[in-house]
């Protein structure tokens, strides 16, 4: 992959989860991270801002709300995924 097209792919991917933000923000997530430390499996979060290099969730595992910074680049490598995002993409396919 080239860095121009990984760059257009980072772009879609902050575009969709910038329409998540502003039509339905609560979604559920799968994330893999050490650094923050953080894991979660289709746990329902909150979307709470969207920025032009990360965007921020509020989740609720631990029993209380925590709120995390993510990069878009996580989402890329598949260490978070968006379960709203992805079937969003798999009807913008199907068309």
């Amino acid at each position: 992959m080239r860095i121009g097209e990984e760059m257009t792919n980072i772009e879609l991917i902050k575009r969709g989860i910038k329409k998540l933000y502003e039509t339905n923000p609560n979604v559920h997530l799968d994330v893999s991270l050490t650094h923050p430390k953080l894991h979660l499996e289709n746990d329902p979060v909150v979307i709470k801002g969207v920025y032009a290099n990360l965007f921020r969730i509020e989740e609720r595992s631990s029993g209380y709300a925590q709120c995390h910074s993510l990069q878009y680049a996580d989402v890329l490598t598949g260490h978070i995924r968006i379960h709203e995002l992805n079937a969003e993409c798999k009807m913008q396919n199907a068309k």
